[in-house]
């Protein structure tokens, strides 16, 4: 899906296949994981009030569903889960006090081993889904061009990007929040690599392969 399509019914699709496409990828626990990550985590950051905070137990598990959304690398999950409880629950407090401020929100997260502006934006994305989207490459790729660069800077770019997007959605009776505009282009993109990965029965590949199979029986 481009990013620059107003077409409504196609955002609305993609983000409604988005548990769908979770499943697709048939990684271990990823199901769970999202479960958790998009229901279980936010009700529990908004049932601590009245200063909301993150534990490192949850932090892990954030981490598990963010690795295994995308590129698996173990050394974060170490980092993270070997985190100071008192450390992590300040860290996020301060966070979510200082939204909708998302430099300094991402800059007060960003001081945890292991957790950098991806990671960062997962953990606001998960208590302000209105305000922060969860920097993931697919979403990156389809509104920057790029998902190479993970800096403070690009996140910022990033989020104006799906904010207007966002705004542009919701002008007709409906609401997307630029989380929702996240998992519209996530949700797009790994569609778009399952049917690049599917054979097509019809092509010559597959019938010279059908042929020579018939020729050694």
């Amino acid at each position: 899906m481009d990013f620059r399509s107003s077409d409504i019914s196609s955002w609305k699709e993609a983000l409604s296949s988005y548990p769908a496409r979770i499943e697709s990828l048939n990684k271990p626990n990823l199901v769970s994981l999202d479960q958790f990550y998009r229901i279980q985590l936010p009700s529990l950051l908004h049932q601590r009030n009245p200063k909301p905070y993150i534990t490192t137990l949850e932090l892990s598990k954030l981490m598990q569903w963010k690795l295994s959304r995308g590129k698996w690398r173990p050394r974060l999950l170490d980092f993270v889960s070997s985190l100071d409880e008192e450390l992590v629950k300040s860290a996020s407090q301060k966070a979510f006090e200082l939204l909708p401020d998302l430099r300094k929100a991402v800059s007060q997260l960003t001081v945890l081993k292991g957790v950098g502006p991806a990671t960062a934006s997962a953990v606001l994305a998960a208590y302000a889904p209105d305000v922060a989207p969860f920097m993931s490459d697919e979403a990156m790729e389809a509104a920057l061009g790029t998902s190479k660069d993970y800096t403070l800077k690009q996140y910022l770019l990033f989020t104006d990007k799906l904010l207007s997007k966002s705004k542009e959605l919701s002008s007709n009776g409906e609401y997307f929040t630029v989380s929702d505009v996240e998992r519209a282009l996530w949700s797009s993109a790994v569609w778009s690599k399952l049917i690049v990965s599917k054979p097509d029965p019809n092509s010559k590949t597959n019938t010279s392969r059908d042929s020579k199979r018939k020729r050694k029986r």
